[in-house]
Formats: C-alpha cells, sequence, structure tokens
C-alpha cells in the first residue's frame, strides 16, 4: 500500500495501529497561543494536551501556534499543508510507536501578517500564552542576571515599539492592547529549560516593560502571572531520516514529523488566574514549587547532555548514544552527577536520586532515539551559564569539589575553535558564534580569553579556583588530545 499524505480528510486511512485524534478537532477552542512551534514543544505539551482531549469535557483549550522567525516559514507550510496534523513517533528499544496529534488547531505566521499575530494575542479568548523559546531568547546578561536592555533584538523594539520582532515585542504590543481594552492580561508560561523559568520571564520582561512603557509594566506586575514549570523529554531534531521513518514503517507523509524517547514529565505551577487545562488527569504535576524538580533536572540532565556533546564531538561521535558507549564519556557523566552535583541538591519529594540518576544514563544511551550531539551543544552560551555555572558556584561556596564541572566549560571552549582533532567541522550555533570563535582561535590553549566574557560568567571569571580548574583542563585537550584528558579526568 503507498503512503498516505497527512490530512484531516484522510486520517480514517491511516494505518491501524497509527493512533489519531480521539476529539472532533472543529470544536477546540485555540485559548492557548504557543509562541515557538518546534520539536520540543510538539512532543511534549502538544502531547499532554492531546490526551487530554480525548477525555470529555475539554474542548474549551486547543493550541494556536506562532512562528516569529524566518526559519520558521518551514513550519508553517507543514503545519498548514497537514491541517496542523502530524506524527510523534516514540522510540526505545522495545520499538517504535507513532499517533498523530491534532490539539494545534491555528498556526500564524508573525512575518507574513505581524496584525494577526497581535489580534490573536489580544483576543478575549486567549488566556494563556506559552513560550518555547530557548534559553537564550529571555535576554538575560549571564553575567549578572539582569536584562540585557543593549541586546540588538531589544534595542530595535525600542526604537520600533510599533513594528515588534521578538517575543517579548509582540508580548509587550499585545498587553498595551489588552490593557487599552479593559482586558485581564493573559498568564505567560515559560516551558524552556531555565531554572526558575516563570521568574526569569517576569523579571526580564518587567524590565524591558519599564523602557517601553512604565504604566505597562506596573499593570502587568501587579495582575500578571507567570507560572514555573519543569518540562523534559528528550526530543532530536527532525531529519530526513525521520520522515523516511515515518512513511516506510507507518505509511504516513508527514512534511514535519516528530521522534522521542518515551519518557516525559512536566512539573506546573499552579498559577493560572484566567484558567488552565486540567493537565493532573494526563500526567503532568500541579505544585506550588517547581524549584527542587527544575533544579533537579538542569543540574542532572542538562548539564550532563552538556558533559557528553562538546567532548563527544571532539572524540568524533555524532549521536548521544554513541558518545555514551564511549566508558570515558559514560564515567566523566556519572562522576559529575554523584562528586559534583547531587551534594548541591535537596531532596525533591517522591523522587528516589540514585534512581534517577540511573534512568538519566538510560535515557542517554537510547540507540533508537539518536540525538545529535549538535543539536544538545547548540546556543552554549546560554546553556553553559545556566546548566553548568550555577553548580560551579554552589560547590565553590561549600568548599565543594569542580573538577568535572570545570572540564565540561573547557570542553565548551575547546569546541568553539571549530574542528575535532581529524579536522571535521563541528557545527556552531550561538547567537554570539562569531565572538566565540574568534576568542576561541585567540586564546588557543590559553582559557584567558574566553574566562574574560564577564557576560557570561561574572565573577567567576576572577575566581582563582574556577579559573585554574578550567585553564588546566583546556591545555590538557590542546596537549594530551580529547582522548588523553578525557582519560587523565576520569583516572
Amino acid at each position: 500500500m503507498s503512503a498516505i499524505e497527512l490530512k484531516q480528510a484522510k486520517l480514517a486511512q491511516l494505518p491501524a495501529d497509527v493512533a489519531v485524534p480521539a476529539y472532533v478537532r472543529e470544536t477546540l477552542v485555540p485559548s492557548i497561543v504557543h509562541i515557538g512551534v518546534g520539536g520540543f514543544f510538539r512532543a511534549h505539551q502538544a502531547v499532554y494536551l492531546d490526551d487530554l482531549l480525548a477525555l470529555p469535557g475539554n474542548v474549551e483549550w486547543g493550541y494556536c501556534g506562532v512562528g516569529l522567525l524566518a526559519i520558521d516559514a518551514a513550519m508553517r507550510d507543514a503545519m498548514r499543508s497537514q491541517d496542523g496534523l502530524y506524527t510523534v513517533v516514540e522510540r526505545s528499544a522495545a520499538g517504535d510507536s507513532a499517533r498523530i496529534i491534532g490539539c494545534v488547531g491555528e498556526y500564524l505566521y508573525a512575518l507574513d501578517d505581524p496584525q494577526a499575530v497581535l489580534e490573536k494575542l489580544a483576543d478575549p479568548g486567549t488566556r494563556i500564552v506559552a513560550l518555547t523559546i530557548t534559553e537564550g531568547g529571555y535576554y538575560v546578561n549571564q553575567g549578572t542576571g539582569e536584562f540585557d536592555a543593549a541586546h540588538p533584538d531589544i534595542v530595535h523594539e525600542l526604537a520600533h515599539p510599533e513594528s515588534p520582532r521578538c517575543s517579548f515585542g509582540y508580548l509587550a504590543a499585545a498587553l498595551a492592547l489588552r490593557r487599552e481594552r479593559g482586558l485581564a492580561p493573559f498568564t505567560i508560561m515559560s516551558c524552556d529549560n531555565l531554572q526558575n523559568n516563570g521568574d526569569v520571564t517576569r523579571k526580564m520582561l518587567l524590565a524591558f516593560l519599564a523602557l517601553r512603557d512604565l504604566e505597562l509594566a506596573r499593570w502587568l506586575a501587579t495582575d500578571g502571572s507567570f507560572p514555573n514549570s519543569m518540562v523534559d523529554r528528550i526530543t532530536p531534531a527532525t531529519t530526513d531520516e525521520h520522515r523516511a521513518l515515518v512513511r516506510d514503517s507507518f505509511g504516513i507523509i508527514d512534511a514535519w514529523p516528530v521522534v522521542c524517547e518515551p519518557f516525559r514529565q512536566w512539573v506546573i505551577e499552579d498559577e493560572f488566574p484566567q484558567g488552565r487545562p486540567a493537565w493532573e488527569k494526563v500526567g503532568a504535576q500541579m505544585t506550588h514549587d517547581v524549584l527542587p524538580y527544575e533544579k533537579m533536572k538542569l543540574r542532572l540532565l542538562n548539564a550532563s547532555h552538556q558533559a557528553l556533546c562538546y567532548i563527544g564531538m571532539q572524540l568524533g561521535y555524532t549521536f548521544a548514544h554513541e558518545a555514551m558507549g564511549d566508558p570515558g564519556i559514560r564515567a566523566l557523566v556519572r562522576r559529575m552527577m554523584d562528586d559534583e552535583v547531587t551534594p548541591l541538591l535537596d531532596e525533591v519529594e517522591g523522587i528516589d536520586l540514585a534512581r534517577y540518576k540511573d534512568t538519566l544514563i538510560e535515557r542517554f544511551s537510547n540507540p533508537a532515539v539518536r540525538d545529535q550531539l549538535a543539536r544538545i551543544g547548540t546556543e552554549g552560551s546560554a546553556r553553559i551559564p545556566k546548566f553548568v555555572l550555577p553548580s560551579v558556584r554552589e560547590a565553590l561556596a561549600q568548599g565543594g569539589a569542580i573538577k568535572l564541572l570545570a572540564f565540561t566549560v573547557a570542553c565548551w571552549f575547546r569546541y568553539l575553535e571549530g574542528h575535532d582533532e581529524a579536522g571535521r567541522d563541528m557545527p556552531l550555533n550561538d547567537p554570539y558564534a562569531v565572538r566565540l570563535r574568534a576568542l576561541a582561535l585567540q586564546g588557543g590553549a590559553d582559557a584567558a580569553a574566553l574566562l574574560s566574557l564577564r557576560e557570561l560568567f561574572g565573577d567567576l571569571s576572577d575566581t582563582p579556583a574556577f579559573a585554574q580548574a578550567v585553564a588546566q583542563a583546556l591545555a590538557s585537550l590542546y596537549g594530551l588530545g580529547a582522548r588523553g584528558a578525557l582519560e587523565q579526568i576520569v583516572a
């Protein structure tokens, strides 16, 4: 049988082993606007809502996706050509399973019609605006923790408030419209990997609004809500290999499927004055204190991802499971979690930390997911300060060990040079790529040039214990090579 093009009218023709939406999509109310419709959102938050919509009485909740960037044009085309439908494939050693997600009933592309995006955000029916805009999308000066008003996006928004381009610009313009129209602000929910992501969103957005419209900032500070959340599901970037898998294994022609691991977790602070979906009915955990879960996940999972990806690429690996098959990298990850990060963590209700770490090793090693190291290593200028450096700071304050954490930073420095030891390119996807590459080439085996970036390292640049540990590790990477440095550090 030939493969079937994914569309609403053809759902009944799909193979019986492919689950399809168990609700009438036309009845959904798109009361949640999601900015940043990428692979993670489609494999995580959208799956939770799709599960909920299969239960009766939840049609008041649906998604309207929004793309703000030029690169979102491809997602626009895929979503519109497929009536907002797409395939999620869960991959494990036990096999693959596929389902069709239908909760994204509408997709708006800001570069086509910015006014349509603003009106959707300002619509009285919009109750939640959710964000997956990457760690770098919140305009945080990593060195100080304050708002980066000098960022080019922000400079543009302040000079041209009537022509927004970034998420903060659109949020500001839409909130101004709601205030003028006597509407309450929508709840703003970050779903990005930031500790205290709701608090960070609140702080940065209010700082931006204070420069743009002080009265609007005061209104949002009083009436707005920014729930914290912790999200978790390993989701590699979609490739042509994934499209072929969906076509050949499940008989579906899908322009942009998403592949992920079976595991997923979502912990949400229950602060939604405009109402919310009953996510707890489908496995999400509603709480009034997300921080312990968030800290555990960011410091263990996300920091370990940083530890394995940069050294992995230098050793010529492409995928996470390949890197985890290397005894040295596996030891690096496990020892960093056990010896340097775990002593900094509080007890987390309902979580056995030893078992949690075992599960992380299993997840990283899942050969079916084929998670790209290049994906994990994107935006290191945002991820290293958020996932690795907080543990460094706490460990130094407590007199703890930082050797492996510092080695992870040094591996990032070495990666920034651009080539592995065989001369192969290591792709650098980072908003500060040009500056980082220049400093890496200038400094070489001397870490001082990159450590001088105070907007990333703050006072750690002047902390001898940290600076010396990174300098020694980087010198060993250049002097002994990646394999020799790794063997030395885990010996």
